[in-house]
């Protein structure tokens, strides 16, 4: 608690008045990340009607990298509270659906499983292209281009307007 005082040049009397203990500045910590991350997808939400599935993937990676350091932050709380197995499942949901809607509402006829196999590539192509962007992946000078252009003509691929929807069933 002293180090979280003195990294917001705080008194820790202050910070003690609105954070008991550091589960509480944990807590608020998650609720506030949460909540940006929400108020993320629900921007890109607001414009996947009307956006191409290229666009539509930029955005989706963009979020990710602007979010990485408030999720770093949050990741390592999660990786220190071994017993947040719950928290961290949330947050892959939380994840998962926004991605989800994001694709819904850009492709209203999306097959529903497809949409989850689809989301599932794209959040964690996703955080790929975190990695690069922050050397923690393997990388060179020209990967994370290649990767953005992987995901435009993937969402484009699966996305097109027109095209078959559905999943085809294993065996045919």
């Amino acid at each position: 608690m002293a180090e979280i005082a003195a990294r917001a040049d705080a008194r820790i009397g202050s910070l003690y008045r609105f954070f008991p203990s550091k589960e509480a500045v944990g807590d608020a910590l998650m609720q506030r990340y949460a909540e940006i991350l929400q108020a993320e997808y629900d921007a890109i939400h607001a414009r996947a009607a009307v956006i191409t599935p290229e666009e539509l993937a930029d955005a989706l990676i963009d979020l990710f990298v602007k979010l990485h350091p408030q999720a770093q932050a949050v990741t390592a709380f999660l990786e220190f509270r071994a017993d947040w197995t719950v928290v961290r499942q949330r947050f892959r949901a939380q994840a998962l659906t926004g991605v989800r809607t994001a694709l819904t509402v850009c492709a209203p006829d999306l097959d529903d499983n497809l949409a989850d196999d689809v989301a599932a590539v794209v959040l964690n192509n996703m955080k790929t292209m975190v990695g690069m962007a922050n050397k923690e992946a393997p990388t060179s000078l020209g990967a994370p281009d290649e990767l953005r252009l992987m995901n435009r003509l993937y969402l484009a691929a699966k996305l097109k307007t027109g095209a078959p929807r559905k999943r085809k069933k294993s065996g045919n």
